[in-house]
């Protein structure tokens, strides 16, 4: 059976094109080896099932491995503390039997024993004596037991589980005085340290957990340039597109910034859905098949993208946080303390770039910005009417004619704006071209601001249509010296993406300022620039 690219569900490597994890697997072996009670907290999609089962095959030679996933107890296990209690016995004796098929003597004592009191449906079976249980098992084992949990946030606002991680941590604590669980391994969206946070407020009661115990986790499991190129390659050798791996992966990564779910989905475009509409594998893995699978993905519907959304409305501050980002420049310093950052990263939305907080990567940014331009309100602006109105005189020849976009930008931007005060013009400036820029290139091209620029006073759009590609500055006026550095940057800034013109837009808010579009010539560099 041929590989695929897959996004749902496990990865096994027999079966899916898939990022090498040996090295990952040894580092989280290191864990396991030292006894640590950790979790492998990531956001939604980022291949926790798939590590926890590769890191299962990867043990069982020196470890009996119980992975369970919480995901598979309904509702009413969580019930009671009784009902609990037998589900999860349950499901640790049928996991463990399955590792360990040679039980004899104590041990097949042990596990007999506790097999009758989950048939017997022993009304005095609750978490102590299921922990002893357990500690039964490990000493009659003649292999040491590693727990893994999944999905061990599906069921944290509820007293049963805050209850079953008081006493998991309590017989962790005890490990050197009695037969205990080798390794603890909890895996989820939310930390254990954080698990809190799906707590009520008023359910002051649970926070008397076991929120301390857990050992750092600082395995890297974002995918790197080379890790994608490893995947490519092994495609390439099956396909012989004659795509160049490393251009291929320097692009994916550029846009995902290694995020596991994107970078798959990216793949599984092209090799699926662009491919088909080009009529060769060859053409997909092209530079324009490539933004063709990033189109894709931008206006596709799929559960990771609709969490995202969902958290916006679950969490204000986030939500007010990162349009401030998006649209004003505003830097916010990382400090992993501030509850908005704490929640913001666990949910995969940021990072720490030098300290700073900064989008997650360009897809996330561009899917934010899409999901904002697109809301009732601002697409009852004036400026948003304007560009549908506008839109079909832009594209000559299949081509974007970017010198007018910025010229009837001007035009609407001075009657709708031009009275408006600097604060306002600061704030929103920014957002009203990219809300014109959007229903122009929507559907064809695709468009980013390049974060190393972005700040208060000055931020670079990369537009990407029909393959060109234009680079457009957005700055705020603050002097003739600062406008001329502003220009000599944006010439340097072409110059790594290799063209020969580039476009800037002055926010200026001189009363003798000379509105309109005008040429500028640096090197050999043509500067369109348009005065608002």
């Amino acid at each position: 059976m041929a590989k695929v690219f897959n996004t749902t569900g496990l990865c096994v490597p027999e079966a899916h094109y898939m990022v090498n994890i040996d090295e990952r697997l040894k580092e989280i072996r290191r864990l396991v080896d030292d006894g640590k009670y950790f979790t492998i907290s990531k956001a939604r999609q980022y291949g926790k099932t798939t590590t926890l089962m590769a890191l299962s095959r990867f043990l069982q030679k020196d470890y009996y491995v119980v992975l369970i996933d919480f995901q598979t107890f309904g509702s009413v296990d969580f019930e009671t503390e009784k009902k609990f209690s037998h589900a999860f016995a349950n499901t640790f004796l049928k996991i463990y039997r399955r590792a360990n098929s040679t039980v004899t003597g104590k041990l097949q004592k042990v596990l007999d024993s506790l097999s009758f009191k989950i048939s017997d449906q022993n009304p005095d079976f609750t978490l102590r004596p299921l922990f002893d249980k357990i500690e039964d098992i490990c000493a009659a084992s003649d292999k040491p037991i590693v727990l893994m949990i999944d999905e061990v946030d599906s069921a944290t606002n509820n007293q049963v589980f805050i209850d079953f991680l008081a006493q998991l941590r309590a017989q962790y604590l005890r490990r050197f005085q009695q037969p205990a669980l080798k390794s603890v391994i909890l895996a989820g969206v939310y930390d254990i340290r954080n698990l809190r946070q799906k707590i009520r407020p008023e359910d002051e009661h649970k926070y008397n957990s076991p929120w301390n115990i857990a050992a750092d986790f600082d395995v890297d499991m974002s995918f790197s340039k080379d890790d994608i190129a490893g995947m490519l390659t092994e495609y390439e050798n099956d396909y012989h597109t004659g795509m160049c791996v490393e251009e291929m992966a320097c692009r994916i990564y550029d846009d995902t910034s290694g995020y596991p779910f994107l970078v798959s989905r990216l793949c599984q475009l092209m090799d699926e859905k662009v491919s088909r509409e080009c009529g060769s594998r060859k053409m997909a893995w092209m530079q324009e098949g490539f933004h063709r699978a990033l189109r894709m993905i931008l206006q596709e519907r799929n559960t990771l993208f609709d969490s995202l959304i969902g958290k916006l409305h679950d969490y204000p501050q986030l939500n007010n946080m990162l349009q401030t980002i998006l649209f004003t420049g505003k830097t916010f310093t990382y400090a992993a303390d501030a509850s908005v950052i704490d929640v913001a990263a666990m949910f995969g939305f940021i990072q720490n770039q030098r300290g700073n907080v900064a989008i997650a990567n360009r897809i996330f940014e561009t899917r934010l910005y899409n999901f904002y331009l697109s809301e009732d309100e601002m697409q009852k602006t004036d400026i948003y009417k304007a560009s549908l109105q506008d839109k079909n005189q832009f594209i000559v020849n299949g081509y974007l004619n970017m010198r007018l976009v910025l010229e009837k930008f001007v035009v609407h931007f001075n009657d709708i704006y031009g009275k408006c005060k600097e604060e306002f013009l600061e704030e929103e400036g920014r957002k009203f071209f990219l809300l014109f820029l959007r229903p122009i290139i929507n559907g064809t091209g695709n468009y980013y601001v390049e974060s190393r620029t972005r700040d208060l006073r000055r931020a670079d759009v990369v537009v990407d249509y029909c393959g060109e590609r234009y680079v457009i500055e957005m700055k705020i006026w603050h002097g003739q010296e600062y406008n001329n550095r502003g220009e000599q940057q944006l010439a340097g800034y072409l110059d790594d993406f290799h063209i020969n013109m580039g476009y800037m837009i002055s926010f200026n808010f001189n009363k003798n300022k000379r509105v309109g579009v005008h040429d500028i010539i640096i090197r050999d560099k043509k500067i369109i620039e348009a005065v608002v």
